[in-house]
């Protein structure tokens, strides 16, 4: 067994946090849950999307997802991180691109070529702080085991995948074949 070439790879979600303020009156106009966390459709994700233009401040768009975020927080902390996560050849598919390059984690997923848009949470941040949550999984539930990059996961000292990612069957055989990779190389797998 080689020296790993990464400390972690991540797979999950991949889901692009995009972040506006708001007031409870706004969250009444759109009919929004005030501090929950809401799965939506493509229809409203795209209506929330357009809302947020009329805001004050406008809207901060983020690469997110729990084990994205979590590549980010190892990466910045000097360790070497990659991960794996599917988003669409879409704008926001290159803000997660973009993003999750940027800080140092190397991520050369494949784009899902057409539809479903990329997943995106759009947060709205009221004066008290509360956040509300409206959540469109999007291209993330399309990973599958043709995702997974077999050079990546034999290079990594721990595979790690979150939860969340585990319900779609597709996905499921994707992080099974990245368990398989891993312990045949010697390597360890943690799941939240």
């Amino acid at each position: 067994m080689s020296d790993p070439k990464f400390n972690v790879l991540t797979i999950g979600n991949a889901i692009v946090d995009i972040i506006a303020n708001a007031d409870d009156a706004f969250l009444a106009k759109e009919d929004i849950t005030k501090a929950a966390m809401n799965l939506i459709d493509a229809d409203r994700a795209e209506h929330l999307y357009g809302a947020m233009d009329d805001l004050a401040g406008g809207r901060l768009e983020a690469s997110g997802g729990s084990a994205g975020n979590t590549a980010a927080g190892l990466a910045s902390l000097g360790s070497s991180a990659a991960y794996f996560g599917k988003v669409a050849d879409d704008h926001l598919g290159n803000v997660f691109r973009e993003d999750i390059r940027k800080i140092g984690v190397t991520f050369d997923s494949t784009p899902l070529d057409g539809t479903p848009p990329t997943a995106r949470s759009m947060i709205f941040v009221t004066p008290d702080g509360e956040r509300s949550m409206n959540t469109y999984l999007g291209a993330c539930v399309e990973f599958s085991p043709e995702d997974v990059i077999a050079d990546t996961v034999a290079a990594s000292q721990v595979t790690y995948f979150e939860g969340y990612l585990w319900d779609p069957p597709k996905a499921k055989e994707g992080i099974r074949e990245a368990a398989r990779i891993a312990h045949e190389n010697g390597r360890e797998v943690a799941m939240t």
